[in-house]
């Protein structure tokens, strides 16, 4: 009996601390741009690339809720194949927190392709983007165990869709 109320007891501060979580963040508005460090690391990114004579262009980065629900639909409702598996909230793009890139060739066509060397150094330049991001602190989407997105990167510092849902956000974000 003793254990029971106890176990009970636990149970009762956990929920209330989640309870107390949610509240606390929960009033917080959703950001409408890239965090400011994923912008500079993105700046950064662009730059260090070009040092290495690869050109990329970043194809996506803050999604409002509007455009990830519109994105969601494609290959569902709209036209098109299935790009994601996130709706509004569930990304974070939705939060400033990730961007999407591309190659740009000589000839200035955006090309998605992993196997391309434009700067002819034997490497694949699109790895060489992974390898650059990753020393800037981004997660490549490559890397995700159950739903490869070759094309992404995030900072998610720490924080899960779930924290970022209750209104959690990176430190140093002021309200």
């Amino acid at each position: 009996m003793k254990i029971r109320t106890i176990l009970v007891f636990l149970l009762i501060i956990v929920i209330g601390y989640v309870i107390f979580q949610y509240q606390k963040y929960s009033s917080r508005p959703m950001p409408t741009e890239l965090h400011p460090i994923v912008e500079d690391n993105k700046e950064d990114l662009i730059k260090q690339a070009n040092q290495l004579g690869i050109s990329i262009v970043i194809t996506d980065s803050f999604r409002s809720a509007a455009e990830q629900n519109a994105i969601y639909q494609k290959g569902r409702e709209t036209e098109g194949t299935i790009v994601t598996y996130a709706k509004a909230g569930e990304s974070y793009h939705n939060y400033g927190l990730a961007i999407d890139f591309a190659l740009q060739t000589n000839e200035g066509n955006v090309i998605w392709d992993l196997e391309y060397d434009g700067n002819q150094n034997g490497e694949s330049d699109w790895m060489e983007v992974v390898e650059i991001a990753k020393n800037l602190d981004f997660s490549w989407g490559g890397d995700f165990t159950r739903f490869k997105d070759y094309p992404h990167l995030q900072m998610d510092f720490g924080l899960s869709i779930r924290e970022l849902k209750w209104g959690k956000r990176p430190e140093g974000v002021v309200d």
